[in-house]
């Protein structure tokens, strides 16, 4: 994390510095798409974004520790530890005392922004949910585990962004983002999800296009493709793209300088779902990505949305400098 964004959030203590500099590399190693929006927020919140999904990811790798050769009981042990350090941290107000960098830097943006901790604990719940639970019947069934490991993220980031309206009126269109960024993930990952055993995409939305699991290993396996395997995603990126229009009016909602990041994940990872049709739907075989020259020019809309939101914004900040300046 550069030393400007730390300055310009106010952390000055080293060891808390150091636990945020390990957010960001963990975000930007993990995130690429919303690393790159990141960048476009106001320099003193990335820190607090960097800590909130620097610590989904490390909590991610542990479930999925799988190289290591771990075993799920030993990787529910780790991830017991991993709560058990955060509670304490959450309890402390700050992480002051915590010898995890990534949970210190968490709990300390929690107490910054007020974040509710609630959020915290369902999102490990569902951590622990990827221990044992490998298919989900139906989208309800889906829906309950993603509001743990994704609508959570989008609640969890409304402090830090801030919003022009009561917060629980962006609420459901922050959840609905965090959501269909990871059902686009889903989508996207669904061959390298089979190899570890899993499959995201609901069983009965799977069925009426008469695949399983069976046909999605062959499929997996040789290389060859089948129409009922394409239709099926077609129907799961239909899904998605539906869960993006509930999300798309909460970006209105919010501090107009946090406006320009999202916006601009969201044509980003919206973008993804257009990779993926253009490569007709063959996820299976090998990963959709944005086009480098397409993410550059998303990007550079996002910096004059930002020089925009700031002229808007300066004649309100002059105001406010001028009250100070009678009160002195």
């Amino acid at each position: 994390m550069t030393a400007r964004e730390l300055d310009a959030a106010g952390i000055t203590d080293p060891a808390l510095r150091d636990a945020y500099r390990r957010c960001r590399r963990l975000n930007a190693r993990h995130g690429k798409t919303y690393f790159l929006a990141t960048r476009l927020l106001p320099a003193a919140r990335r820190p607090a974004v960097h800590a909130l999904y620097g610590f989904a990811r490390w909590a991610d790798d542990v479930v999925d520790d799988l190289d290591s050769g771990a075993t799920p009981e030993e990787r529910a042990t780790a991830l017991d530890g991993l709560q058990g350090r955060l509670a304490a941290a959450l309890r402390n107000g700050g992480g002051a005392g915590t010898t995890d960098p990534v949970v210190r830097a968490l709990a300390h943006t929690a107490a910054r922004y007020r974040i509710d901790h609630a959020h915290f604990t369902d999102f490990l719940v569902s951590m622990r949910d990827d221990l044992v639970v490998t298919d989900y019947p139906t989208y309800a069934d889906l829906r309950r585990y993603m509001h743990g490991s994704a609508a959570v993220i989008g609640l969890q980031m409304l402090p830090v962004l801030g919003t022009v309206v009561p917060r629980e009126v962006a609420a459901p269109h922050a959840a609905a983002l965090g959501v269909a960024f990871q059902l686009t993930n889903f989508l996207r990952d669904v061959g390298e999800d089979l190899d570890r055993g899993r499959i995201y995409l609901p069983a009965d939305l799977l069925a009426a296009h008469g695949v399983d699991r069976a046909l999605l290993r062959w499929s997996r396996a040789t290389g060859a493709r089948d129409r009922r395997i394409t239709a099926a995603l077609v129907a799961a990126a239909d899904l998605t793209r539906g869960v993006y229009r509930e999300a798309a009016p909460g970006i209105g909602m919010l501090d107009p300088v946090s406006r320009p990041c999202i916006a601009t994940a969201f044509t980003l990872y919206a973008g993804i779902l257009d990779a993926i049709a253009d490569d007709g739907y063959a996820v299976l075989h090998r990963r959709a990505v944005v086009p480098r020259r397409r993410r550059a020019a998303v990007a550079l809309g996002g910096l004059a949305r930002i020089a925009a939101a700031r002229l808007r914004a300066a004649p309100q900040r002059e105001k406010e400098r001028e009250k100070e300046r009678e009160i002195a």
